[in-house]
């Protein structure tokens, strides 16, 4: 009989559930995920992915940046009364 060892971490809901969807696409558990993960780290000595900062280019983190302040309420959304008036100004900028 094999021995295990138990691991408890902790992760939020969201994530387990989602994790859990992906790893049984591939026929396998969150548990045998974590196995895989960790003989792979032994394997290599380390991380099994390089590990890095995302870098964005100018226009994305402008956009990202805009998309925060909207989502914050810094800066106010701008509304339209009908999607006529939507696409008429979208026709005007080009």
């Amino acid at each position: 009989m094999a021995k295990t060892a138990n691991l408890n971490i902790r992760i939020d809901p969201d994530t387990k559930a989602e994790a859990e969807q992906l790893f049984s696409s591939f026929g396998i558990t969150v548990t045998d995920a974590v196995n895989i993960f960790l003989r792979q780290s032994l394997m290599i000595g380390g991380l099994p992915f390089e590990m890095k900062q995302p870098r964005f280019n100018r226009e994305t983190g402008a956009a990202m940046r805009e998309a925060r302040d909207l989502a914050t309420g810094a800066v106010a959304a701008k509304g339209y009364s009908s999607a006529k008036e939507l696409f008429a100004e979208l026709d005007a900028e080009c």
